[in-house]
């Protein structure tokens, strides 16, 4: 099996996502002093998915008002 460039970048957007949903867990514990506990891996993933989501809307392409993309 041999890693492309493409599947390493792929690695990593996916590590970045896992990254950005832990910060997001600690700032929300952080900020609302709440204490997840049992549930601190499930609001790890709801972070990693807004994080995705929000990164997928991001990389879509803009389209002008002819509807030609940018």
């Amino acid at each position: 099996m041999t890693l492309t460039k493409a599947d390493i970048i792929a690695m990593l957007k996916g590590l970045g996502i896992a990254i950005i949903g832990a910060a997001l867990t600690y700032l929300t514990q952080w900020l609302t002093k709440t204490d997840f506990g049992q549930y601190t891996p499930i609001v790890m993933i709801v972070w990693s998915v807004v994080a995705n989501a929000i990164r997928k809307l991001i990389d879509q392409p803009v389209q002008n008002i002819t509807g030609l993309s940018i």
